[in-house]
């Protein structure tokens, strides 16, 4: 299945993907946002793709632009269909394509799934606060700051707070009417 949204398509993350991955997580610059402390050996990687495949959820894609290239991916995790709920973890790891909208655009298209085919009601994740770049994104799109947990991440010798934000359905639906999300 092909999610498309402005300038972005998600498709399913194929072995073939799995090289540029794991260039973005030996990545310093890349991995300080993210949850992962150490970097992956491609067995590694090859391993987390085999795990991922097997199991219906998490979902992931690869985002890629109209023009076919690879810039990140982007996940659906921890459902919950009994109260409709779900996890979203995204990564632009190209940064030649960060603050140009691929992220935003990712993050639309996956949410209109969950939303609209996947009849899900609340999607959250966490972000480190000084993520000022994802942060953008995620309210963009809808999502609000509902708390803030103090001092749950650690980065370079200091203790950091992370945010919960989440959106939900009805917001979703609100703001594709007033032209928000395309």
């Amino acid at each position: 299945m092909l999610l498309r949204e402005g300038q972005v398509v998600l498709r399913p993350l194929e072995r073939a993907d799995i090289h540029r991955m794991a260039a973005w997580f030996n990545n310093p610059d890349i991995r300080r946002n993210l949850s992962r402390l150490w970097s992956m050996s491609l067995a590694e990687m090859e391993h987390w793709f085999d795990e991922q495949s097997a199991d219906k959820w998490p979902r992931i894609y690869a985002i890629e632009t109209t023009h076919g290239q690879h810039i990140g991916r982007i996940g659906i995790h921890n459902v919950d269909w009994r109260n409709r709920t779900a996890g979203l973890g995204i990564v632009v790891g190209e940064p030649a394509c960060w603050d140009k909208g691929y992220g935003t655009d990712a993050v639309r298209a996956l949410l209109c799934h969950i939303f609209d085919q996947m009849g899900l009601n609340r999607v959250s994740l966490t972000v480190l606060a000084d993520n000022q770049r994802a942060i953008r994104c995620y309210e963009k799109c809808g999502f609000v700051r509902e708390g803030r947990l103090r001092q749950a991440g650690y980065r370079d010798g200091q203790y950091l707070d992370e945010l919960v934000m989440a959106v939900l359905r009805e917001d979703y639906l609100v703001s594709q009417d007033n032209g928000a999300v395309q």
